[in-house]
């Protein structure tokens, strides 16, 4: 009803042309995947799109609030909007995603960015067009922050911002409520969707040619719990990997704790499904990973590893790792950089730890200055790039198969990503981006491998 509403309301006011909307996500793949589908519901109501927020006459912010830079970043941007909104008074700006699911930061944005004509948080996507309709009719301050039911099919129509690569939600929220994070209490609990219509999302993207799928959830793993039918994430990976065509699959995030041999035994018996895991550990120390409500050892992470390894030698991990959580001595850090050693991870995402309001870390009463945090930062950093170029110098001589991606930052290169989800550059240009190549590899730097299409 309320999309034929704006339908209306926007034919008459913009008759010459569609009116212009941006949308701009932050943060995970998952926002990424929720900003398409914002896209998609406001293509439905009549909008066109522009990444170019002075030209636009709708804003949108999709925003993170994993870290506190994040947070940061959005409230800068959004400061700039009041000169937007002075010049061009009928735009509308609105604020969305996880950060505005938190209630001191919409009071923030009430008592301080009187630019921001609409906020709703990640339960309230299906509402954006009775939101819109009434801020463009009654111009008044909204907010929806409810927590609503399940709400997978938001828009039949999805504005992809790739067309040869797509996320799918698998499942939503997070169970986990690890001490440092805040996801819980923004994206809810766990709510899988069911298998059937997983299918036949991703049978459509790869009818419409698309050769990568990347299958989303807080913890992947978790799938299928409390669904009505028997099944889990490595079944739906072999039913996935079943589709015909030409394309392959890769997912985030996985949780270690529930990362067993059966996920392993899937990836590597699937041919469509990428042999990498990004397996967040955050800690290489007992204690902290206790401190952190993780759910799982030192050792055994590494008996994932192991195992993994032992099937396929150069199995590939990448990892996310939290420097300073409260009170890591230095002798904790020492034993992530010795978690480092062992394993050699292909890539690693390090954070140095961030206060989350809500969450129980926040609480911890924290003995360790930041410029010690920032000095285990470097070191860790340093130790990774090493790990690195050995990791990739392994490589030299092979051949491997490239999804191209576009553009290098090195002039008259182009990049993509491995099946190992490592980035390869190649001499090309724009035009081979959503190809896949064949790659003969001869050099590696600490980010990336340098190779030779083969013809």
């Amino acid at each position: 009803m309320y999309i034929e509403k704006v339908n209306t309301f926007l034919a008459q006011k913009y008759p010459e042309e569609p009116p212009k909307a941006c949308v701009r996500s932050f943060g995970c793949q998952q926002n990424s995947n929720d900003g398409e589908k914002i896209k998609g519901l406001l293509s439905v109501m009549g909008y066109s799109f522009t990444d170019d927020t002075d030209n636009a006459d709708i804003v949108i912010f999709n925003t993170c609030a994993v870290r506190e830079n994040a947070e940061l970043k959005i409230f800068g941007i959004v400061g700039e909007m009041k000169h937007l909104k002075k010049r061009k008074p009928d735009v509308l700006i609105g604020i969305c995603g996880c950060m505005v699911q938190q209630e001191h930061i919409v009071e923030k944005i009430r008592r301080t960015y009187k630019q921001v004509d609409f906020v709703f948080g990640t339960f309230a996507m299906h509402k954006l067009p009775e939101i819109l309709y009434k801020a463009l009719t009654e111009r008044t301050f909204i907010v929806d922050t409810a927590e609503y039911g399940i709400t997978e099919n938001i828009c039949e129509k999805i504005v992809r911002d790739c067309t040869y690569k797509a996320g799918v939600q698998i499942m939503y929220g997070c169970n986990n409520f690890c001490t440092y994070c805040i996801v819980p209490y923004v994206r809810g609990r766990e709510r899988s969707r069911k298998s059937d219509e997983i299918i036949a999302e991703i049978k459509g993207l790869v009818a419409d040619g698309v050769k990568e799928i990347m299958l989303l959830g807080q913890n992947v793993n978790s799938y299928g719990r409390g669904l009505d039918e028997d099944i889990d994430f490595s079944r739906l990976l072999r039913k996935i990997n079943g589709i015909d065509g030409d394309f392959r699959i890769r997912f985030m995030s996985s949780h270690p704790k529930d990362a067993g041999r059966e996920l392993i035994d899937a990836i590597l018996e699937c041919e469509k499904v990428c042999k990498h895991l990004h397996l967040p550990v955050q800690s290489g120390s007992d204690r902290v990973l206790s401190a952190m409500n993780r759910g799982y050892t030192s050792a055994q992470y590494r008996e994932i590893v192991d195992y993994a390894r032992s099937k396929k030698t150069d199995f590939s991990f990448s990892t996310d790792i939290i420097v300073g959580f409260p009170n890591e001595t230095r002798e904790e850090f020492e034993e992530t950089l010795e978690l480092l050693e062992y394993v050699k991870f292909d890539s690693v995402f390090s954070f140095i730890y961030s206060k989350r309001n809500g969450t129980k870390a926040a609480l911890i009463e924290d003995g360790v200055d930041y410029p010690e945090k920032a000095e285990r930062m470097n070191i860790l950093l340093k130790k990774q790039r090493e790990i690195a170029v050995e990791r990739y110098s392994s490589f030299i001589g092979r051949e491997m198969l490239v999804l191209i991606d576009g553009p290098s930052a090195t002039e008259g290169k182009v990049t993509g990503k491995s099946d190992e989800f490592i980035i390869v550059e190649v001499d090309g240009d724009s035009s081979l981006a959503g190809e896949y190549v064949k790659v003969r590899i001869i050099g590696a730097h600490n980010w990336a491998l340098i190779g030779n299409i083969i013809n």
